[in-house]
């Protein structure tokens, strides 16, 4: 009698855990099917369900509790996707777990400080119930068959990812948040086995322990570096960041007011353009280009995370190439320091102070220029107590996406919109606002420090996302897609302006009409006087071999060689 009872009650436990198991199985499928779109999408999404599923059974062997754990996993996967999304307009990647540091942690918490109650919230839930399924799965897994399984996952989720590669917008669509980041895995994992983190040449042969009698030929090495005289006058440098700005009438049919593209002219009247690494968004591109004199595009499809890729990895620079000629190097940068490593990355590169949006008193990165402009002033007014040359790297944010609302419209009362569209005319208003703003920040410079001399370097960093559908009106979003991933000039072309107050600028022979952005380091340095240390001298000659042009001179062969010389002299380490 009861062992009959005994029985039963096992059979009603074994169909209870089995339906655990199915209903978790259920809840993951309703969960990516409510997140992920289309067939390859979907697909892909499901293939990693398995995966992490036969990852975890490979372990536990206990599929109740592999299936909550990959559930919890997922959903706390797509929470993050969609909080990374909300924060940077693009979706979770494999590279936010390969690249995983104390900066991006204090940033998530920086943000989101409700995140760490929650976490420890959630674990005190969690824990109680995986031990509760963990007790009543009745199901053991074979560990043969997983591993088939597992391996069957693993070349479909790579085949498919090779077979329908991401377009250049997916990320930034905010859906597929799984699928996006299977996809990614597939392709960081297959650029770091085929070119490690950074494209340039192999070692010289003479230095791999050639047999004897073997030929070698060995690359010469960056001559060694001469001093830079401390003492000589020279004049206080400010790089301006202008965000997202670029002449707008470039674009066929935009009408903008009177004298608007006087703005983009330097102070010899020439408009200059400076090719830009990215387009409608990531400003960390332009960042790395203009500090390091290097291109961002020599990290493949890692360079999303070039910032924090290189953060104390790189120790040559426009800050250190003006560190050894006695200036202080500061940067204001506009939001938390610890934003994709900004802080660590600029120390790196030889910023001796990083001021951020808290030491400057805000909780929001979006404040008008003219924000930034005082505090220039004031932090300018707190170095000049070391009588040293000072270097300082500002942001601007007035002109920060979207432009679908007015912002700030009390700045300029007096604005009459040139009758584009309503995000177009706003997009003019905030540049006109920057405008403004700019000439009284110089204004003030002249009138405060009349027995000083500045140069001014003002950049534009990218193009906005709205010039992808002005510059070729219905262009087909296909082709459009083509021309981005092939870095079409039309799409990536911004301004660059040299001013001088107080000073005239000895030397204007890097500044050419058109250069990527990479060769910014060399114009500042030339038209201050300042020497070029040996990478430099290297630099220019490829610049002037090349046109202006970086990366894509000799189909890369230039920037692969110069990469290589770099890492050779030591300034690129573990990369």
């Amino acid at each position: 009698m009861n062992r009959t009872g005994d029985t039963a009650s096992r059979g009603v436990w074994f169909y209870a855990g089995v339906g655990v198991v199915a209903a978790l199985h259920l809840a993951a499928l309703a969960v990516l099917l409510g997140t992920e779109y289309g067939f390859v999408g979907i697909t892909l999404a499901l293939l990693a369900w398995v995966f992490v599923n036969c990852l975890l059974l490979l372990v536990l062997r206990r599929p109740g509790v592999a299936a909550a754990l990959a559930l919890v996993l997922v959903v706390l996967l797509i929470v993050l996707s969609r909080f990374k999304f909300d924060i940077l307009q693009l979706s979770l990647t494999f590279l936010d777990f390969l690249i995983i540091d104390r900066d991006t942690l204090s940033f998530l918490l920086s943000v989101f400080p409700q995140l760490r109650t929650q976490l420890i919230v959630a674990a005190v839930i969690a824990v109680p119930l995986l031990w509760v399924i963990w007790r009543a799965d009745p199901l053991r897994a074979a560990r043969g068959p997983v591993l088939a399984v597992l391996a069957a996952s693993t070349v479909s989720m790579s085949a498919i990812s090779l077979a329908a590669p991401e377009q250049p917008w997916e990320p930034f669509q905010g859906i597929n948040h799984i699928s996006n980041l299977a996809r990614s895995g597939v392709v960081a994992v297959s650029r770091l086995a085929s070119t490690g983190w950074i494209e340039a040449d192999p070692p010289a042969s003479g230095s791999l322990g050639l047999a004897p009698g073997a030929h070698a030929t060995v690359r010469p090495a960056l001559p060694p570096d001469a001093k830079c005289d401390a003492a000589a006058k020279r004049p206080h440098i400010i790089m301006l960041l202008d965000e997202s700005s670029f002449d707008i009438s470039a674009a066929p049919g935009v009408k903008v007011p009177p004298g608007y593209s006087d703005y983009f002219k330097s102070t010899d009247g020439k408009r200059r353009i400076m090719i830009a690494e990215a387009t409608g968004g990531p400003t960390w591109y332009t960042e790395f280009n203009v500090l390091t004199g290097m291109s961002a595009r020599s990290f493949g499809d890692l360079k999303f995370y070039v910032t924090r890729i290189t953060a104390n990895r790189i120790e040559r620079g426009l800050p250190q190439a003006l560190q050894r000629c006695g200036y202080k190097t500061v940067s204001l940068y506009p939001t938390y320091g610890d934003f994709l490593s900004a802080r660590a990355f600029q120390k790196g590169v030889g910023v001796n102070r990083f001021i951020d949006m808290a030491d400057m008193g805000v909780d929001e990165d979006m404040q008008p220029d003219k924000f930034y402009f005082d505090q220039a002033l004031k932090t300018f007014a707190d170095e000049q107590a070391s009588q040293s040359p000072v270097f300082m790297f500002v942001y601007l944010t007035a002109n920060h996406f979207p432009w679908t609302s007015v912002y700030r419209p009390d700045l300029t009362p007096d604005w009459k919109p040139p009758g584009n569209t309503p995000e177009i005319d706003e997009y003019i208003r905030r540049q006109s606002m920057t405008a403004k703003d700019y000439r009284d920040f110089t204004a003030r410079l002249a009138r405060d420090y009349p027995d000083q001399s500045f140069l001014v370097l003002r950049f534009g960093d990218h193009q906005p996302a709205i010039s992808q559908k002005l510059l070729e009106p219905g262009i087909d979003r296909k082709l459009l897609g083509q021309r981005l991933m092939s870095a079409d000039p039309r799409y990536f072309s911004t301004y660059y302006a040299l001013d001088g107050i107080n000073f005239q600028p000895p030397d204007l022979s890097s500044a050419l009409a058109t250069l990527d952005a990479a060769y910014i380091p060399l114009v500042i340095q030339d038209a201050a006087g300042v020497p070029l240390d040996p990478s430099f001298k290297e630099q220019k000659s490829i610049m002037l071999r090349c046109k202006g042009v970086f990366y894509a001179c000799k189909d890369g062969a230039e920037a692969r060689r110069f990469n290589r010389l770099l890492i050779d002299a030591g300034l690129v380490r573990g990369l």
